[in-house]
């Protein structure tokens, strides 16, 4: 991976497929390439997930991750203006790890408080479509090296809810428009990635 080419790269897979390792892989192998810093975006909100021991767990387990790597890592804690962190962390030279995209989508489908019926249509909050343009358009400019990682949720039944319906058609569309922009698109299973677009190919 040459570390003055800007490259867009999507990593996406199931629960605990070990896609956030595989990433992070990629990003200290840029450095080596001579990438001379990977900025790391999180976007789960550590605050609010103070009170979800599951969640402050898992925020954890990757932090303690980073630490034992040995990689000029600087965390970003961004969980809503996901555009306006990237335009202000890619750069010529440097790695942006972006981790991840699904939650960032939960993040701004709950951000304004919202209480969501069971059934009927789900209206989400208006920040929700313009953070998710300015975030499209600040990727498709983004400079250096950008890695995205995501879930996909749309390969078991469909849910009962409308909220949960709603989450998981608009994780896909939004897995979709970052896959046309990205120049390479992985996708991991236990660990191992399979290649579904290579740019350079």
């Amino acid at each position: 991976m040459n570390a003055t080419q800007s490259r867009r790269i999507l990593i996406f897979g199931g629960a605990r497929s070990g896609k956030s390792a595989y990433a992070e892989k990629q990003a200290l192998e840029a450095t080596q390439s001579g990438a001379d810093e990977i900025v790391f975006i999180a976007t789960a909100d550590r605050t609010a997930s103070a009170a979800d021991a599951e969640m402050a767990a898992r925020i954890a387990h990757h932090r303690q991750r980073r630490q034992e790597q040995a990689g000029p890592w600087r965390t970003v804690e961004e969980p809503l203006a996901l555009g306006e962190a990237l335009r202000a962390n890619s750069r010529a030279g440097n790695v942006v790890l972006v981790d991840c995209l699904t939650v960032w989508l939960s993040n701004l489908l709950f951000a304004e408080g919202y209480v969501f019926p069971e059934l009927g249509p789900i209206e989400a909050p208006a920040a929700f479509a313009l953070q998710r343009e300015d975030f499209l358009r600040a990727l498709q400019e983004a400079q250096g090296t950008v890695i995205l990682v995501s879930n996909e949720v749309g390969m078991g039944i469909v849910p009962q809810g409308a909220v949960s319906r709603w989450f998981v058609d608009e994780a896909g569309r939004l897995n979709q428009s970052v896959a046309a922009i990205c120049e390479r698109v992985q996708w991991v299973a236990a660990g191992l990635p399979l290649n579904f677009k290579d740019a350079s190919c």
